[in-house]
């Protein structure tokens, strides 16, 4: 695929959603060239990272493009060539509820330079539009006991308690 074909089919994305980004901000998938547009520098500024290679990240975004069908749909927030904003729906098929389909959001996170601007408050209102058009029930997060305050101004309510196990891989935490 060429670095230019996002991961899926920006018409998942609501015109709503393109539209309410300021003047010099554009919203769209993911595609392989945001490498080199910056992605990981923005998601180093949200967690730890390891080093990931371009050859690495084009493996994972491989192991990811499903041409749209699912279940990783990756957004960008890009400004002067640079990606500043990112965040993902991953869509989970499950049994119950009448085998519904519930949109867990990941990996948000606005660069440190433009936080202030309302950039994550439309990533979040642009999953959940792909997440409605893909079929999700509903969207829910995890995050951290300070951020919840926003994520209710976005429209979120807490519902319950995060719980995990954590694995260790030679002796580093993931």
């Amino acid at each position: 695929m060429s670095s230019q074909s996002p991961i899926f089919p920006a018409s998942l994305l609501s015109s709503d959603a393109v539209a309410a980004l300021p003047e010099g901000f554009s919203i769209r998938p993911l595609e392989k060239g945001d490498y080199a547009k910056g992605f990981l520098d923005c998601l180093r500024d949200l967690t730890w990272m390891a080093n990931v290679t371009e050859q690495e990240f084009n493996e994972r975004y491989d192991e990811m493009d499903t041409g749209g069908k699912g279940p990783y749909y990756y957004l960008v927030i890009e400004h002067e060539g640079k990606i500043v904003g990112t965040g993902a729906v991953i869509a989970e098929k499950k049994f119950i509820q009448n085998r519904t389909t519930v949109g867990h959001i990941e990996e948000i996170c606005i660069s440190k330079d433009h936080q202030g601007k309302r950039l994550g408050f439309y990533m979040l209102g642009a999953l959940n539009s792909v997440a409605k058009n893909v079929g999700c029930r509903k969207t829910q997060l995890n995050c951290s006991q300070h951020n919840i305050p926003f994520y209710e101004k976005c429209g979120f309510e807490v519902s319950s308690t995060e719980m995990q196990a954590v694995f260790e891989e030679q002796g580093k935490e993931n």
